[in-house]
């Protein structure tokens, strides 16, 4: 192809990515505009600003929060749009016969042009962004959230508002993954790519567990939950987040108040992962040698 063609077609990419770029800004300041001043959601303008956005979500164009080199980044005035898109919502009933439901925000819809596996009673909002391959046994994923191709939401499994779920993750039965929209600048609860989250597992407040860890049933992590690595000779304990690989199960510990030493519930970090095998045999690996339930 001669080089004229070549630069013509890369102008044309530039411009269009520049254009893209630009309308997204324009979007951002009208949402932050009416965050500061509500009587603007009453505007023809900011309506529409409010609706892209969550159109935006919906298809998987915009996150809440995004990987990066420095780590996950939370897009606050994604957030922003996601808390005022209820007050411009009106009540409407919704009929999926036999069932009716009234609510401010739609169903989400066209799973099968999505490439996605729905199956009778599985609820996704719209504003959540499901990833081709993703698998919804009857469960729930609410507005904001993204989940990532080749997971399984299992039976019962719940995914709050604005959560990120990662790719090839499988949330068990029962298993609830908590949402946030307050405080801004609040990190979501981050399921990274590959993990293992066991049977009522409860994972709440912006928790974040990093790539291909395990949770054995019933661990419940929220930001003051101890986390103890006890596969050293001395415990080293995290809270906030559970390191890449690890093994987790439930546990407790003695705590002493005026009334007395009470045990107090944790989670132990009792293994690793293996990095040298597939992800599936290193799963069945891990629980098979700490001997994790699922």
């Amino acid at each position: 192809m001669p080089i004229y063609p070549v630069l013509l077609l890369f102008a044309i990419f530039a411009a269009k990515q520049n254009a893209k770029q630009a309308r997204m800004e324009a979007i951002k300041a009208i949402i932050e505009k009416a965050w500061e001043d509500r009587s603007l959601i009453e505007e023809a303008a900011t309506q529409e600003a409010i609706r892209s956005v969550m159109e935006l979500l919906d298809k998987g164009k915009v996150r809440v929060a995004e990987p990066t080199a420095e780590g996950w980044k939370v897009n606050d005035w994604v957030k922003k749009a996601v808390v005022l898109y209820f007050p411009i919502q009106k009540m409407k009933t919704i009929e999926v016969p036999p069932f009716e439901f009234h609510d401010k925000i739609p169903l989400k819809k066209d799973f099968a042009s999505q490439g996605v596996r729905v199956v009778p009673h599985a609820i996704a909002r719209y504003g959540a962004y499901l990833e081709k391959g993703v698998i919804m046994m009857p469960s729930y994923v609410n507005l904001g959230a993204w989940v990532g191709s080749g997971t399984m939401v299992d039976t019962w499994a719940t995914v709050g508002s604005c959560a990120q779920i990662g790719r090839n993750v499988h949330l068990s039965g029962g298993v609830g993954i908590g949402g946030v929209l307050e405080p801004l600048q609040a990190t979501p609860t981050i399921i990274e790519d590959n993990c293992f989250i066991g049977s009522r597992c409860i994972v709440v407040e912006g928790v974040r567990v990093e790539k291909e860890a395990v949770l054995g049933a019933n661990v419940v992590l929220t930001k003051s939950t101890r986390i103890i690595d006890v596969t050293g000779d001395e415990e080293v304990v995290y809270r906030g987040h559970v390191p890449s690989r690890s093994v987790v199960i439930p546990g407790s510990y003695t705590k002493e108040f005026p009334a007395g030493k009470y045990q107090v519930s944790c989670a132990l970090i009792i293994g690793k992962r293996k990095e040298s095998t597939d992800k599936k045999v290193s799963l069945n690996d891990a629980l098979r040698d700490y001997d994790v339930a699922v």
